[in-house]
């Protein structure tokens, strides 16, 4: 007697289903998607206890005629694909005509639908037994009704968590789908109670505003950025709001909603230095890319996709988001501010012979947008002159500028006030200035005229060897004179101000015992040691060019907004909120 043997057709489809169907929401998400596909600009969706007693899902969709309903249930049959080479490029969320059977197999199913007003068709399946079809009159589309899910496959059913985890699940399958489709509308309920509508909008941001309010979804950035054929759009989270509440993160590659790990990698990578280690920003991405450099058929549930180059994509993503955080909006605020808050300079005359802010940046530009892809002259050109007088008008105008309790930059604009915290901009300017120079390896110094003699402790000497190299780089030519004691020759000016001893012995002992892993995090986090201690400090009087000057640098920074620590460097105070304050609104 032979030991291998051909499973009988209900156990197969029991074991298909599980890849499938793992738990109700994976059932609400693929009747939604069949939905979608179907064309619905309505879809219902009505739960009871957590989707294990019933899941019923109605659209008005193309419907079917009677014909279709039995090879809609049958395994692999499909209206989307005819061969193999149809799987290239595919659009449609269904296409392997897994999802019904699958479904239909491990619960009590029917389905009712129309191609169009009138008559229509009604098919029950009970455990994958399909009874003889019956005709109903129905308006056109489809309704899909799954009861008693894992009925008949106890092993699976006691595997099935509380209704509150299962109901959380397709709350979240369903929030996913609805991001992917603005243009249809929703509506939810559990228990026979209404939880969730969702009318037809728009945009993303529209949407999420409907899903956890106005506020939350009016306090992201916008993302909007094309790289060759990659396009990046959606919703990022501000610096400084990152970690305050829940993360939420939703990724969704031409239009399908998926989980991609690299991908949010890239997004986490485009905020570094902006927020403090181990807190994750939240996102609402769409990446479009040409259909053929994409494989959505790797896995059973279609939630992962597979790349052709998936390097470029992850870089375009990074790149897109972080240009989002460069610009001025970026910044904290205090006050309700819309998404469609624009920084602009004031209305100053400009003066052709000056060339801080070349080049010219356009009027309505933020302000603090990068307007070149290199440093601009004015990164270097901050310097500690006790001159009082003021710099001329360079092209793009600067405002009037007021020093506030020896630490922050203020001036007025059309929009509210804004406050600068002038030792973060410092240090944001010399941290792009230091990556620059270690990336570029171009360093300008200068040589003493008596050396400095450092005498340091083990953990300090030990930092040094650990980072000589990239000191080097910054400008410090230092060299050993027996045991942990160091004589440094030469020494980095970026600024006149900058006190290289201090500096130095701050910067190894703040690096003392520091274990970072590759070495690119280690000269990141030499790069932005450094950049603190060498900042002029709050309490230091900043004269009107030094702050001019300042105010320039910043603004050509790639992430004025935030400082290498992850705090704000900017924070804008609306003339909305004051006015609150005082009583006129």
């Amino acid at each position: 007697m032979p030991l291998i043997s051909i499973l009988p057709s209900a156990v197969a489809d029991q074991i298909a289903a599980g890849e499938v169907v793992e738990r109700p929401s994976s059932v609400v998400k693929e009747l939604v998607e069949n939905s979608i596909d179907a064309g619905a600009t309505v879809i219902e969706i009505a739960i009871e206890d957590g989707g294990r007693r019933l899941i019923r899902v109605s659209d008005d969709g193309t419907g079917m005629s009677a014909e279709d309903v039995p090879l809609a249930l049958a395994r692999h049959g499909t209206s989307k694909i005819k061969e193999a080479a149809d799987l290239v490029g595919v659009s449609t969320f269904g296409f392997r005509g897994e999802a019904l059977p699958a479904i239909a197999s491990v619960s009590h199913f029917e389905i009712q639908t129309a191609a169009a007003d009138g008559e229509g068709t009604a098919t029950k399946v009970s455990g994958g037994q399909i009874s003889p079809a019956a005709s109903i009159a129905r308006r056109r589309g489809t309704t899909v009704s799954v009861s008693q899910l894992f009925y008949n496959v106890p092993a699976r059913l006691k595997f099935l968590r509380s209704a509150r985890s299962e109901w959380r699940s397709a709350v979240e399958s369903l929030t996913a789908l609805a991001l992917t489709q603005p243009s249809v509308r929703i509506n939810l309920s559990h228990d026979g109670k209404s939880v969730l509508t969702l009318p037809p909008v728009s945009s993303v941001r529209s949407r999420l505003g409907a899903i956890w309010g106005g506020r939350y979804a009016e306090d992201l950035l916008d993302v909007d950025d094309v790289a060759g054929p990659i396009h990046t759009s959606g919703l990022v989270q501000r610096p400084a709001d990152v970690g305050t509440s829940a993360r939420r993160a939703f990724l969704s590659i031409n239009g399908r909603a998926v989980r991609d790990a690299g991908i949010g990698r890239a997004v986490e990578a485009a905020y570094r230095s902006t927020i403090a280690a181990g807190v994750r920003p939240s996102f609402f991405l769409n990446v479009t890319v040409p259909a053929d450099t994409v494989d959505v058929n790797v896995h059973p549930a279609k939630a992962e996709v597979r790349f052709r180059d998936r390097w470029t994509i992850e870089r375009a993503v990074e790149t897109a988001v972080r240009r989002a955080l460069g610009n001025f909006d970026s910044a904290a605020s205090l006050g309700f501010r819309g998404a469609s808050f624009a920084f602009r300079s004031v209305d100053l005359p400009p003066n052709p012979g000056s060339e801080i802010l070349q080049p010219q940046v356009a009027r309505d530009a933020p302000l603090f947008e990068r307007s070149a892809p290199e440093f601009s002259s004015a990164v270097t050109q901050f310097s500690g002159e006790e001159s009082t007088e003021d710099v001329a008008a360079p092209a793009a105008p600067i405002p009037p500028l007021i020093q506030l309790r020896r630490t922050y930059i203020a001036f007025e604009h059309e929009d509210g006030l804004v406050l600068i915290d002038q030792h973060s901009a410092h240090e944001r300017v010399l941290y792009e200035q230091f990556m620059h120079t270690l990336e570029s390896g171009a360093s300008s110094a200068q040589r003493l005229l008596l050396p400095l003699t450092l005498h340091l402790g083990p953990a300090e000497g030990e930092a040094f060897d650990a980072n000589r190299e990239y000191l080097e780089r910054l400008g410090f030519e230092v060299e050993g004179f027996g045991g942990h004691t160091l004589i440094v020759n030469t020494v980095p000016m970026p600024h006149a101000r900058f006190d290289a001893e201090r500096c130095l012995r701050e910067t190894l002992d703040a690096l003392a015992g520091d274990r970072v892993a590759g070495s690119a995090a280690k000269h990141e986090r030499l790069a932005a040691t450094v950049a603190c201690k060498a900042a002029i400090k709050a309490g230091e009087e900043l004269s009107q060019g030094e702050m001019r000057s300042l105010f320039a640098a910043l603004r050509d920074t790639t992430l004025p907004a935030h400082d290498v620590h992850g705090r704000s460097t900017i924070v804008h105070l609306t003339w909305d909120e004051v006015e609150r304050r005082f009583g006129r609104r």
